[in-house]
């Protein structure tokens, strides 16, 4: 460390390599290793520029500077903030001021544009957001770069908001044996027409759920297994199932070999379905969730609330939902990458009244209503922000002011108070959690 400017003022300024971890070479994986090894828990899946943070904060530890540095805005939502920024904290470095996700692009031959932040760190808070052309003075900046503490989402296996439980959906694990095209159900049914009546279901993935194309899977019970086995064309299937699932090297499909009739993974219930996709288009204002019935059965591609009341579709199809889910789930390339652990599990919701649910139903029904009078236009037609009905729009906005005033007793101005408001109610939450834990344990 130089100590020349001993008593001076020290700024460091830079756009390092982002490198997200696929692309990292070897000598960058070995950087990772030897500055973020010591420091960092779980950090194999930190974007490379990561290490430049906590370079950083170490150096900050020893000479009195102020740092700014441009990063992919991914090392400030979803998994990655757990990873990275309690090192960061730590150390005792802080956000000292943002600005928030832009565009860069430039004007190289095959240029992905990114979506970009600028973070300032330093040993005291400036407290400055940079967000469009607007600059906002704030009291602390959280590692998702709203105004907040130093407080990180984590992952909940179970909703911390008294909010129906989601799962992820049906995994066969079959070497594609289980799954019928059209083409293949309307063959089988040709021939084993009651066959398929009893053990052929729509199946359904995100794919399905957006763009309203038709897949289907064999189902059968355990209870139905020996007569499903006397089908030449099921049997034949099962073999397949079994001969792929024996030379498997995972743990979970070779768990599967003896019950070839069946899914690997299958929550499957009775009743009606909620699911959502894993991954949507970031261009999408909501999450694209939709009711299925029990005839139905949801791949792993989506996530699923089983049997949920209809009123929960109303927060999980809103605005706000989709606010926090965009920020503390992170994304596959630009696309939204949807974790129920860490967007519904953990969503801050005040506690509903029956009126509450009452209205939040009727909005749900409404949306619903409004995509139905669309038919046969796909999800994905009905949420082209550039080609949605006026009417669904019309339902969607009921929706999300019935929701916020729920929260606040009026709309929120714009996404930045949503997210405020949010994570300090997460805050909130999980203090009073923690709390009651605590208490639980001293007696």
């Amino acid at each position: 460390i130089d100590f020349e400017n001993e008593g001076g003022e020290t700024y460091i300024c830079g756009n390092p390599p982002y490198q997200g971890s696929v692309k990292q070479n070897a000598e960058q994986k070995e950087d990772k290793d030897r500055i973020l090894g010591a420091r960092v828990q779980s950090y194999k899946d930190l974007d490379y520029v990561a290490c430049w943070f906590v370079k950083s904060a170490e150096y900050m530890r020893h000479v009195n500077c102020v740092v700014s540095l441009v990063s992919t805005n991914s090392i400030c939502q979803g998994e990655q903030v757990q990873m990275l920024w309690p090192a960061i904290f730590k150390l005792g470095a802080k956000i000292s001021f943002a600005h928030t996700n832009f565009k860069w692009s430039n004007n190289a031959s095959r240029n992905a544009g990114v979506t970009c932040v600028i973070v300032g760190l330093a040993n005291s808070v400036k407290g400055l957001i940079y967000e469009d052309e607007a600059v906002r003075q704030v009291t602390g900046i959280s590692p998702y770069l709203v105004a907040g503490d130093n407080t990180i989402v984590v992952k909940s296996s179970k909703p911390l908001n008294k909010l129906p439980p989601m799962t992820t959906g049906n995994l066969p694990s079959d070497g594609g044996n289980l799954i019928l095209s059209p083409s293949e159900r309307w063959e089988f049914k040709e021939v084993y027409p009651e066959a398929d009546k009893k053990f052929i279901r729509h199946f359904v993935g995100a794919n399905e759920l957006i763009k309203g194309s038709a897949r289907y899977c064999i189902w059968v019970s355990d209870k139905d297994a020996k007569e499903a086995h006397l089908n030449p064309e099921l049997r034949a299937r099962f073999e397949a199932v079994k001969m792929n699932r024996s030379s498997s090297k995972g743990s979970q499909a070779r768990s599967g070999i003896g019950i070839p009739h069946k899914f690997v993974f299958c929550p499957h219930k009775t009743g009606t379905s909620i699911a959502s996709p894993k991954v949507s288009s970031e261009r999408r204002e909501y999450l694209t969730s939709a009711l299925f019935d029990d005839r139905t059965i949801l791949s792993d591609l989506v996530r699923v609330n089983y049997d949920a009341p209809v009123w929960s579709l109303a927060i999980l199809i809103s605005k706000l939902h989709m606010v926090w889910a965009k920020t503390v789930c992170g994304q596959l390339e630009t696309r939204l990458r949807y974790s129920h652990t860490l967007a519904w599990n953990t969503l801050p919701v005040p506690t509903l009244t029956e009126k509450n649910k009452v209205d939040l139903t009727r909005c749900a029904e409404d949306i619903l209503l409004a995509r139905e009078a669309h038919f046969p236009a796909t999800i994905a037609d009905l949420y082209d922000p550039e080609k949605m009905p006026v009417d669904l729009r019309a339902a969607h906005d009921r929706n999300d002011e019935t929701l916020e005033r729920i929260y606040i007793g009026r709309r929120f101005r714009n996404d930045t108070e949503r997210l405020e408001k949010l994570f300090e109610l997460y805050t909130k939450m999980t203090t009073k959690d923690l709390n009651k834990t605590n208490s639980r344990m001293k007696a």
